[in-house]
């Protein structure tokens, strides 16, 4: 039976009474982060008191530049004292994404991936949305409050990362949270939380990338060596899906003792998700979307077929595997 909004919102305030202290904790990302100032928003005034604890560094400079602009307070979780809460609350995951996520029983699980068998006393998990941005602002009109600038600006930039500006999988309900939050959003805002993705010290990596790129007909293949975040390799492979005459841009550097591997097509080429399982998916975690995906390697298992070390016998042997299971078109 589908739930009525203004049911799901009386069944979300039913776990909760005015003297309860309710930690959110989240793995900070704009949906999650944004999710979170939605959950802070709904229990003002009804209960004690709302932190939001992040479980992961934030590193990405527009990451960074959302929290500051939105002047949005966060804890990391090694600073927070589990024993002053006694409600608990994540958004945007589930309770085995994370292992820390596994210390806690949830009272509240709200998101929009697909079912893990998660459970808590309310879980509200609906994987055909394509933000849980999408699903908060649903409470949010339920309970008949108008967000504030700071947070339909954050909401609104949530939807549009995770739909990759509409361009992904989405359903209607999240044109509709995004039409609602047009209305009350700072649009300079969010570009400006859009537009500070890069920081001085990355500009070494696309030297690197554009001195060291491979090409193979129309195909880019950049391995950057041991990089100090992995978003360098979005970056670098989203700037290559620039380039009129590239259909598939591919970046890989080593971060953390993983192989990370990061693929961009045009869409109209070779499912991406598909193209990394079937390279790497027998050594590592890999898949994605059509357009966009991932493929992670523990140095461990890498070291057991390729020299991690020498960085032009690591790219060779990136784009053999994927030319050798994916073919060469």
């Amino acid at each position: 039976m589908t739930l009525s909004a203004s049911e799901r919102l009386r069944r979300f305030y039913d776990q909760f009474s005015g003297g309860d202290n309710v930690l959110i904790i989240i793995d900070a990302d704009p949906d999650a982060i944004a999710s979170a100032m939605a959950v802070k928003r709904l229990l003002w005034r009804k209960v004690t008191d709302v932190t939001i604890s992040n479980i992961n560094i934030i590193k990405r400079p527009d990451n960074i530049a959302m929290v500051r602009l939105l002047k949005i307070s966060l804890t990391h979780i090694d600073k927070v004292d589990e024993k002053q809460f006694n409600r608990f609350v994540v958004v945007d995951s589930q309770p085995n994404h994370n292992e820390i996520f596994a210390r806690f029983k949830f009272d509240v699980i709200i998101d929009h991936h697909p079912e893990t068998g998660s459970e808590a006393s309310l879980t509200d998990i609906r994987p055909e949305y394509g933000a849980n941005a999408s699903i908060m602002t649903e409470y949010l009109r339920a309970a008949k409050i108008k967000p504030s600038l700071k947070l339909a600006t954050g909401l609104f930039h949530a939807i549009k990362t995770d739909t990759g500006n509409f361009e992904r999988e989405t359903i209607i309900e999240d044109t509709r949270a995004f039409h609602f939050l047009f209305r009350h959003v700072n649009i300079h805002l969010v570009r400006k939380i859009e537009q500070t993705d890069l920081k001085l010290d990355f500009l070494e990596y696309f030297k690197s990338a554009l001195c060291n790129m491979r090409k193979r007909k129309n195909r880019i293949f950049v391995h950057l060596g041991i990089v100090v975040n992995p978003d360098i390799c979005v970056l670098i492979a989203d700037f290559f899906m620039r380039i009129n005459s590239v259909n598939w841009s591919i970046v890989s550097g080593l971060y953390e003792n993983k192989l990370i591997i990061v693929f961009r097509n045009n869409g109209l080429c070779r499912n991406a998700g598909k193209v990394a399982k079937e390279s790497f998916g027998n050594i590592g975690s890999a898949g994605g979307h059509k357009s966009m995906a991932r493929a992670e390697i523990s140095i461990e298992a890498l070291n057991k077929i390729a020299d991690h070390k020498n960085d032009k016998k690591l790219l060779k042997w990136i784009i053999n595997q994927i030319e050798k299971r994916a073919g060469k078109k």
